[in-house]
């Protein structure tokens, strides 16, 4: 595969964020009609547009009709901290709303407290709350000091029905790193057998340059194969990137 092909494919593959604390309907409509107004040529876009909970229906009405999909962050993110019960009804709003997938965040606290059982049955919880829309398990790699417990983390997402396992909240210091990635992406190559599907990775905190989504798809690429590249398994968590990737691939289409 190219460069410029891979390029393309990482293009689609991209889950265009606007995570911030002075988000509002106005803006969020206005981040999704320019995600729209941001396709390839040939009719690509991203994968999907990824929002708060409260901006699902405003981002689902503004997105109607153009195959984007609507993510949603739940579950008390960035951090966690709320009884599952309540990360639970957080999940069904999102869902309610119209989200097709929602990210949440791995309970590192329990993690790391030697609960493994708590944990995987929690997000199995989370899971459950899904119904029929995707559930991504972000384990915020930066907190998780060793490769044994990002593979721990990542092993506990998957048992407990993690459809995608993703890096980070990009809300820490130390969002997305390739080490994590090849930590992660071991694993889910190692549950293909297990479960008779494979599991998607998300790489996502800090990831701005068309140089460093093809770091992590050439990373993805070398452990699952040139297949796994796609957006329903690979994706990336991007705020700057997409608009950056857009204008690099819409220069390079000009100038062939």
């Amino acid at each position: 595969m190219s460069d410029m092909m891979l390029a393309r494919r990482l293009f689609a593959c991209i889950d265009n964020t606007t995570l911030n604390a002075t988000d509002n309907d106005a803006t969020v409509e206005a981040f999704c009609r320019r995600t729209r107004e941001l396709t390839l040529d040939d009719g690509t876009h991203v994968a999907a547009v990824c929002v708060y909970p409260r901006f699902v229906d405003v981002a689902r009405r503004t997105l109607e009709g153009s195959g984007i999909r609507v993510a949603s962050v739940a579950g008390a993110f960035p951090h966690g901290q709320l009884p599952t019960g309540l990360k639970v009804k957080e999940v069904r709003y999102a869902v309610a709303q119209g989200a097709d997938e929602v990210d949440v965040v791995l309970s590192r606290g329990l993690l790391l407290a030697g609960e493994d059982n708590a944990v995987r049955d929690e997000v199995a919880a989370l899971k459950e709350a899904c119904g029929t829309s995707r559930l991504k398990v972000i384990l915020e790699t930066g907190e998780l000091p060793s490769p044994t417990l990002v593979e721990r983390a990542s092993q506990l997402a998957i048992d407990g029905g993690a459809d995608f396992i993703k890096t980070s909240t990009g809300k820490i210091a130390v969002g997305a790193t390739l080490d994590a990635a090849e930590s992660m992406l071991n694993v889910v190559k190692r549950n293909v057998k297990k479960y008779k599907k494979t599991i998607g990775f998300k790489a996502a905190g800090g990831i701005s340059t068309p140089e460093e989504a093809v770091a992590y798809a050439e990373k993805a690429k070398k452990i699952m194969g040139e297949d796994y590249i796609n957006n329903q398994t690979f994706r990336i968590g991007a705020s700057r990137l997409t608009e950056c990737l857009h204008a690099f691939l819409t220069f390079q289409s000009a100038a062939n």
